[in-house]
């Protein structure tokens, strides 16, 4: 990973190396011209900085693109005008002037016509063209700062990496350290094997307390029924253990009557214990 991470530093510095620069495409004309500069424009090549030269701005680059515009435009006029004077001239003080016809301004207009729109065309194209590179260069400008700013956030990357590997070294250090239970120790797919199981558990136990919740109200139901039931066998329970002991008593004092109760009191006993089973059997 380290290699991969050096190697794509590299190649960002190689690419970086060049300097890109629009101004170095005006060194030649402006070292071959500078001779050759009129007062006025040495007085305003003067007034800018070398700086705002070496790194031009885009508002530095519209100011000269205007400049030199307005200049090739006055050079045109005073072009055309120094020829339609040498034209002149010569036409006036020629051996044999020339003399040119109606029906050849006619055609030389017509030409002239068809060069003018032909011309007019190839304008529109240029100016087509140039809006387009216009635009291009704005974009690819933009691109050209954001890879420099994502090369100075690579360039960051490798000492956070390290970083934050000294930072993971450290914390399992402390682990090891402080750690007394093994569950800690363990690596982190089978902490989510174990975090899953407990989860399967919890929701199988929730489940659970929700069938008996569901079940409580039958449960309660039936107990009702069955105290219902118990209350009157105890009521019949306290009569007969009172006349049992009423006939131990007269058994006691020599009453006829002492075997007969307590045989009747052993099968009350028997129903007694039979109920208590049941109840909690029910329970």
């Amino acid at each position: 990973m380290a290699q991969s991470i050096e190697s794509v530093r590299e190649a960002l510095t190689d690419f970086s190396d060049p300097e890109l620069s629009i101004i170095k495409l005006s060194e030649p004309i402006s070292t071959i011209n500078a001779p050759i500069l009129s007062p006025a424009h040495k007085a305003r090549a003067s007034d800018v900085s070398s700086d705002a030269f070496d790194n031009p701005s885009p508002a530095s680059l519209s100011e000269d693109l205007s400049h030199y515009k307005e200049l090739f435009s006055k050079l045109r006029f005073s072009y055309l005008e120094q020829v339609t004077k040498e034209k002149f001239l010569r036409a006036i003080v020629g051996e044999s002037p020339q003399l040119i016809l109606p029906s050849t301004n006619s055609t030389l207009e017509a030409e002239l016509s068809l060069i003018k729109a032909d011309l007019k065309s190839q304008k529109e194209n240029v100016a087509t063209l140039v809006e387009a590179l216009e635009i291009q260069g704005r974009e690819l400008s933009t691109r050209y700062r954001d890879i420099q700013t994502q090369r100075a956030q690579l360039d960051s990357i490798p000492s956070e990496i390290e970083g934050l590997e000294g930072a993971i070294t450290a914390l399992k250090a402390d682990r090891t350290e402080r750690s007394t239970d093994p569950i800690l120790a363990l690596p982190l797919p089978a902490i989510h094997a174990r975090v899953a199981e407990r989860e399967a558990e919890l929701e199988a136990l929730n489940a659970q307390i929700a069938s008996l919740q569901a079940d409580l109200p039958r449960k309660t139901r039936d107990l009702e029924r069955l105290e219902n039931e118990i209350r009157p066998l105890g009521v019949q329970r306290s009569d007969l253990v009172s006349r049992a002991m009423e006939a131990r008593r007269r058994k006691v004092d020599g009453g006829g009557m002492g075997d007969e109760v307590e045989l009747q009191g052993r099968w009350l006993r028997a129903v007694e214990g039979g109920l208590r089973g049941l109840l909690e059997v029910g329970g």
